[in-house]
C-alpha cells in the first residue's frame, strides 16, 4: 500500500541528512506543508534547532504580489521560521531522493486573520468570536481561501495536494494555553458551540427557513444543562431549526470545496491529484471538515481521513478514488508506530488505498525505526 508522511519544510530545510533519512523509511511520498497555521513544533534531529515557533498562519513560500495586490484579505508570509521559499528548498531536496511531493494546505484555520479582520470570524450563539475560525459562509472569506488553495497547492515540482480544513472550523482548537476543558463537550455540544451567527450566516439560516434569533436562543437553551453539569445528552434542536442550520452549513462548505478544487485544477498540470481532509459526518468541524461522502468524492480525487472513518467513503469510491487512511505514528502524541502494519491492514480491509502517517518530522528516532519496520512488512 502506498504510504506518505506529513512533514514541515523546516524539518528538511537546513538538514542535509533529512531527505535520505525519510526515503529510507520506505515512503512513496511526503505531504509537505505549504500553507500552515500557527504552531510550536519539535525538530528532534535538526542540526540547528530543536523547536520551531510559527507565530501566525502563513504561506511557507512567498505569496504572489500580483495575485493579492489591493485585496483586503490576503495570506500572510512566514517569518524567520520559514524564510524565503522554504517550501521549494525542502521540496527540491526531497525530490532528489525520488520521493514524490504533495502540498499540504491549511485553509479555514487562521488566528491572525481573525485578529486583524474580526468580521471574518465565526460568531457563536452567545456572540463570542472565534478568531481562529474564518467563517466559510462569507463570500469574501471563501474567495480568499479558494485563491489560497490554488496558489499554495500548485507549487513547482509538486505532484498533488491535500487540502486541510476545507470547510467549517469551530470551537475545537488547541489555542495557546487552552482552558476550555473544564466542562466536557460531546459531539452535539461541540457542534452547537460552533454554529456561526455572523451576518452572512444569519442570512443563510433565514434563506433555509429558520429565524436566526430563534435558532440562537434554541442553541443557548440546549446548552444550558451542559453548563450546569447535568447528566445525559444535549437536548436536540427542533427538526425545523436543526435541518435549516445544517442545510446552510452544508451549502457553504460545498461552495468552498467545489471552488477550491476547481481553482486548483485550473492552475495545475494534468494528473495533479486533489485530496481533501474529510470527515464523513456532515456536521463535524475541524481539520477534517465534515462532508457528505458521495458529494466530496464527486468533486475531489479522494480524501485523507482517519483510519476509523474510511468505510463511509469507501461506499462511494470509484475505480481511481484515493482513500488515504491517516495513522498517528508519534508515540508522544498518542500514536502507535509499533502497530503500523496491523493498523494498515485493518484500514485496507475498510477500503483504504493509501496511508498518511502523522508526522515524520515530529517522531522520535525510535518511532521512525518502528515505522520503517512496519512499512517493510507491508511490502
Amino acid at each position: 500500500m502506498r504510504a506518505g508522511a506529513f512533514l514541515y519544510p523546516w524539518d528538511v530545510d537546513g538538514d542535509p541528512a533529512a531527505p535520505a533519512r525519510l526515503a529510507d523509511l520506505g515512503l512513496a511520498q511526503v505531504t509537505l506543508a505549504s500553507a500552515y497555521h500557527a504552531t510550536r513544533a519539535l525538530t528532534p534531529r535538526h542540526p540547528r534547532h530543536r523547536i520551531v515557533t510559527a507565530t501566525h498562519a502563513a504561506t511557507l513560500y512567498p505569496p504572489d504580489p500580483a495575485r493579492w495586490r489591493d485585496r483586503p484579505l490576503a495570506p500572510y508570509p512566514a517569518g524567520d521560521w520559514a524564510p524565503g521559499d522554504a517550501y521549494a528548498r525542502a521540496s527540491e531536496a526531497l525530490a532528489d531522493t525520488g520521493l514524490a511531493v504533495h502540498s499540504w494546505v491549511v485553509l479555514a484555520h487562521n488566528s491572525r486573520l481573525g485578529a486583524e479582520h474580526p468580521e471574518t470570524s465565526v460568531v457563536n450563539a452567545y456572540g463570542d468570536r472565534c478568531p481562529w475560525a474564518p467563517c466559510v459562509g462569507q463570500d469574501a472569506v471563501r474567495a480568499l481561501l479558494v485563491d489560497l488553495a490554488a496558489e499554495a497547492a500548485v507549487r513547482p515540482g509538486t505532484a498533488g495536494t491535500e487540502l486541510e480544513s476545507c470547510g467549517w472550523y469551530g470551537l475545537a482548537h488547541l489555542h495557546a494555553h487552552d482552558k476550555t476543558a473544564g466542562v466536557p463537550l460531546d459531539d452535539p455540544a461541540q457542534y452547537l458551540m460552533s454554529l456561526c451567527f455572523c451576518p452572512s450566516c444569519r442570512t443563510g439560516y433565514g434563506a433555509h427557513g429558520a429565524d436566526p434569533d430563534e435558532l440562537a436562543a434554541a442553541v443557548r437553551a440546549a446548552l444550558e444543562p451542559v453548563w450546569r453539569g447535568a447528566p445525559g445528552p444535549v437536548p436536540a434542536l427542533r427538526p425545523r431549526l436543526a435541518d435549516a442550520a445544517l442545510a446552510w452549513r452544508l451549502a457553504a462548505a460545498r461552495a468552498l470545496q467545489e471552488g477550491a478544487v476547481t481553482a486548483v485544477r485550473a492552475a495545475a498540470p494534468s494528473g495533479f491529484r486533489v485530496l481533501l481532509h474529510a470527515d464523513p459526518v456532515p456536521y463535524r468541524c475541524g481539520a477534517n471538515a465534515g462532508t457528505d461522502p458521495g458529494h466530496v468524492l464527486s468533486v475531489a480525487d479522494g480524501v485523507v481521513t482517519p483510519a476509523a472513518t474510511v468505510a463511509p467513503f469507501a461506499a462511494h469510491a470509484h475505480e481511481h478514488t484515493v482513500l488515504a487512511a491517516g495513522l498517528p505514528v508519534v508515540t508522544g502524541l498518542g500514536g502507535a508506530p509499533h502497530a503500523l502494519a496491523e493498523d494498515a491492514e485493518r484500514a485496507a480491509a475498510e477500503g483504504a488505498t493509501e496511508l498518511r502517517l502523522y508526522h515524520a518530522g515530529l517522531a522520535s528516532d525510535a518511532d521512525l525505526t518502528a515505522v520503517r519496520k512496519g512499512l517493510t512488512s507491508l511490502r
